[in-house]
């Protein structure tokens, strides 16, 4: 088939210089260019399919899962309480006297 083609003279150079090393006709370097690219694009990428693999985490009746981060969260304030809690208690910090009057 006969086709005008309008090529970018920078693409235009390439193919002619690849068409000297190869020997060939500007035609045919051309036409395998293109062959090649579809062909990345034409042919499925055979990449493995994750699979989900189920498992019991054992959890109690009565534990609601989809309140996990609250949970998270509410033994953090805990942790954070408790350090706050000791660090106020420690005897190697001078206690303030309240004044009388």
């Amino acid at each position: 088939m006969r086709t005008t083609l309008t090529l970018d003279d920078d693409l235009a150079g390439v193919l002619a210089k690849r068409a000297r090393e190869l020997g060939m006709s500007f035609k045919e370097v051309v036409n395998r260019t293109i062959r090649a690219g579809l062909a990345d694009t034409i042919q499925p990428k055979s990449e493995a399919v994750p699979r989900t693999i189920p498992h019991s985490f054992g959890f109690n009746p009565g534990v609601d899962l989809d309140k996990l981060n609250q949970l998270a969260d509410e033994m953090e304030a805990e942790a954070v309480v408790a350090v706050w809690r000791t660090k106020t208690r420690d005897p190697s910090r001078r206690q303030r006297t309240r004044s009388r009057s």
